[in-house]
């Protein structure tokens, strides 16, 4: 199986599998994106037009959701990690593995270029939805209202109000619920949920890989008592602990996207990979944050900090699309469910 999400300061790939040039196209784009808007981030962070038009000239703007891109989801993984890792401020999740999918399963059309949004609500509980990603440079909102397993879903032009953010920075809008026909659709409700738990685990493995990188090459730089930060024993065992909890976090990523890959979201293997990955994300993100911090000492904690966006956004991404509570509780509730041994379904028997 080609790794979607080998990566990071400790990685021992020689770049050498089937994916490895579209990686360093990837990689290019976020290296530029991060280069090009040092010193010039703010509150919240500003939508990275340039990025997005890198991004959409080279066809990965839709790997999922278009049939003709040639790419699916282990590709469209690659690409979300990379831009997570680099901070590069563009709604591709929203796009392509929410807004467009959803919009083709309703039968509904959204722009073929340019950003999208999705807005999700509860089916007649408000007129408003909060907390909805780049709704102000989005080409189109797709608003999905739950009602039980079905969603409600419409088409809207952006009328975003506010300018609220995540803890990271990403935009974050309030948008009025259109009036008019909604169309029903079925049983997407937990996909729609799963499909947005399952890459914001997979920007949160960027981001930390980010942590890790920066926690290293600090360390090495800095020096105290005459000989690098990285020479004392403590913190070398602090770096090791960090990596370890990292590569946990990205073995349980990397079952959720094989799990995609090969039998699609709808399926119980994606339901099961994706709920263990983001309850294990859930555990990771607060240590390896905290770790790194400590690893900064003084530094790191504003937005002027590169340590900043990624700590900031793994943190972030992690309580979206269900917490981990939530999602440790529906994991306990599969195993609980399972006939016979609930061992059949941890080694995937069932």
């Amino acid at each position: 199986m080609t790794r979607a999400l080998t990566g990071g300061v400790f990685a021992t790939s020689s770049g050498t599998d089937d994916l490895a040039d579209l990686r360093q196209l990837a990689e290019d784009i976020g290296i530029r994106s991060f280069d090009e808007r040092i010193g010039h981030r703010g509150l919240p962070d500003e939508f990275d037009a340039a990025a997005w038009r890198n991004l959409q000239d080279a066809g990965l703007t839709r790997l999922t959701s278009d049939p003709e891109s040639g790419g699916g989801p282990t590709e469209s993984a690659l690409v979300l990690r990379a831009l997570a890792r680099h901070a590069v401020t563009v709604p591709l999740t929203e796009t392509d593995v929410l807004a467009a999918w959803l919009a083709t399963r309703a039968e509904l059309e959204v722009p073929g270029e340019g950003p999208l949004t999705i807005a999700i609500g509860d089916a007649g509980a408000t007129t408003t939805i909060t907390g909805v990603p780049y709704a102000g440079t989005a080409a189109a909102v797709v608003v999905a209202l739950r009602d039980g397993a079905a969603l409600q879903v419409a088409v809207t032009e952006p009328t975003a109000t506010g300018d609220g953010h995540n803890l990271g920075g990403e935009p974050r809008d309030t948008i009025e619920v259109p009036a008019g026909a909604f169309v029903t659709v079925d049983g997407a409700a937990d996909e729609l949920l799963r499909r947005g738990a399952w890459a914001r685990c997979i920007q949160a493995i960027g981001a930390l890989d980010a942590a890790v990188e920066f926690s290293v090459a600090h360390t090495r730089e800095r020096e105290q008592f005459g000989r690098p930060l990285s020479a004392f024993q403590a913190v070398q065992h602090t770096l090791a602990s960090m990596a370890g909890e990292v590569e946990r976090a990205r073995a349980a990523t990397e079952l959720a996207v094989a799990a995609v890959a090969d039998h699609g979201f709808a399926s119980a293997q994606a339901d099961y990979a994706v709920t263990v990955a983001k309850v294990v994300l859930g555990r990771v993100v607060p240590s390896v944050v905290t770790a790194a911090h400590q690893l900064h000492g003084a530094i790191g904690v504003t937005i002027e900090h590169r340590l900043w966006l990624a700590t900031m956004r793994a943190r972030s991404w992690i309580d979206e699309f269900g917490d981990t509570a939530w999602h440790a509780r529906r994991l306990g509730r599969l195993a609980l469910a399972a006939e016979g041994d609930p061992w059949d379904l941890i080694v995937g028997a069932v």
